[in-house]
C-alpha cells in the first residue's frame, strides 16, 4: 500500500509540474494588449511646439545651390466638442519663426519681432491667437480644416498699405505654408499613427497617408510599439515616400513644376497613455529626385533640376 501511495504522489507531482510548464510556455502567447488612441477631454487645451531644419540641394548647370531652412512654431488645440469618433477643436498659432539661408541671402521672419519695415514678420504676428477649426478623428486623422482661409484673409486685410500685387504674392505664399493642406500634413505626421486594433509590445501596423507638400506624395509607414511604461507608449516608424506620378504640374512662383521624389523616414514618438496626445516626436526624413519645369516663357524648353531634401524635426507638447 505504501508503494502504491508513493506512486500516486509521484504521478500527482509530475502532473503539477507539467501543468506549470504548460502555463510557462503558454504565457508568452498571452502578451498584454494595448490600444493607443486619442482620449482628449472637452475643454482641454493641448500644445505642439516644433523645431525643424531642412537642407535642400539643387543641381543646376553643373553647380550646386544649397538652401537651409529653419522653422519653428507653437500651436494650441482646444477641444470644443466630442462625438463618438472625433474631436472638434479650435486651433491657434502661439508663435512662428522661419529662417531661409541661400548663397549670400538670409531671410529671417519671426512673429515675436514684428516691425513696420518687416512685413512678413508683421503678418506672422497678426496671425497669432487667431482661431480656426479642425475635426480630428480619434485615430489621429484630420477630417476637416475650416476657417483657416478666412483667418489668413482677415490678417492680410489688416495691411492696406501693402501694394495689391505684392499682397497677393505674400498671401499665396502664406496659404502654401499655412493653409489647410499644409496644416493637415504637419499635424497628421504626428497624430495619424494609431493602430486600428489592440497591439502587444513589438507588434507592427501600417498607416498610409497622402501629403501635399512639397508635392503630392503617397507615404506608407510601418509603426511598431517598442515599449510601454507607466505613462507613455514608445512608438517607432519606418516610412517610404513616393511622389504621385499622375499629379499635374503646379504653378510655383509662376513656373509650372512637377516634383519627382522618393524618400524614407525614421520617426520615434512618445505618446501620453492617458490622453493619446503626442509628448515628443523625433523625425528624420531623406528625399531625392528632381523637379521638372515644363516649357514656358520664363524657361523656354523647360528643364529638369536634380535635388535632395534632408529634414530633421523635433516636436514636444510643452506649452
Amino acid at each position: 500500500m505504501t508503494g502504491l501511495k508513493t506512486n500516486r504522489t509521484d504521478h500527482s507531482m509530475k502532473h503539477f509540474f507539467n501543468l506549470l510548464l504548460f502555463v510557462a510556455i503558454l504565457s508568452p502567447c498571452r502578451a498584454q494588449k494595448f490600444k493607443p488612441a486619442l482620449h482628449l477631454a472637452k475643454g482641454g487645451i493641448y500644445y505642439l511646439s516644433n523645431t525643424g531644419t531642412s537642407a535642400i540641394v539643387q543641381s543646376m548647370n553643373g553647380r550646386e545651390n544649397k538652401v537651409n531652412l529653419t522653422a519653428s512654431f507653437k500651436m494650441a488645440f482646444k477641444v470644443v466638442n466630442i462625438s463618438d469618433s472625433a474631436y472638434n477643436m479650435e486651433v491657434s498659432y502661439q508663435s512662428i519663426a522661419m529662417k531661409i539661408q541661400m548663397a549670400d541671402t538670409t531671410i529671417d521672419m519671426d512673429s515675436k519681432k514684428s516691425s513696420a519695415p518687416d512685413v512678413p514678420s508683421s503678418i506672422m504676428a497678426a496671425m497669432m491667437n487667431q482661431p480656426f477649426n479642425i475635426t480630428l478623428s480619434k485615430s489621429g486623422k484630420v477630417t476637416s480644416v475650416e476657417n483657416i482661409q478666412k483667418m489668413i484673409n482677415t490678417v492680410f486685410d489688416g495691411f492696406p498699405e501693402i501694394d495689391t500685387a505684392k499682397k497677393q504674392q505674400f498671401k499665396k505664399q502664406f496659404i502654401e505654408s499655412f493653409g489647410a493642406s499644409s496644416f493637415k500634413d504637419v499635424l497628421e505626421i504626428r497624430t495619424a499613427i494609431f493602430p486600428k486594433a489592440s497591439v502587444a509590445k513589438n507588434d507592427t501596423w501600417t498607416i498610409n497617408t497622402v501629403v501635399a507638400s512639397p508635392a503630392k506624395a503617397n507615404v506608407a509607414t510601418i509603426y511598431q510599439l517598442v515599449d510601454v511604461t507607466g505613462d507613455f507608449y514608445q512608438i517607432h516608424g519606418d516610412g517610404t515616400l513616393v511622389s504621385d506620378k499622375d499629379a499635374k504640374p503646379a504653378a510655383i512662383n509662376g513656373l509650372p513644376m512637377k516634383y519627382n521624389l522618393n524618400g524614407t523616414s525614421l520617426i520615434d514618438i512618445k505618446v501620453n497613455k492617458n490622453t493619446g496626445w503626442i509628448s515628443e516626436v523625433n523625425l528624420r526624413q531623406l528625399m531625392s529626385g528632381n523637379i521638372e519645369i515644363a516649357d514656358n516663357p520664363k524657361a523656354p524648353g523647360g528643364m529638369t533640376i536634380p535635388m535632395t531634401f534632408n529634414t530633421v524635426v523635433n516636436t514636444t507638447d510643452v506649452p
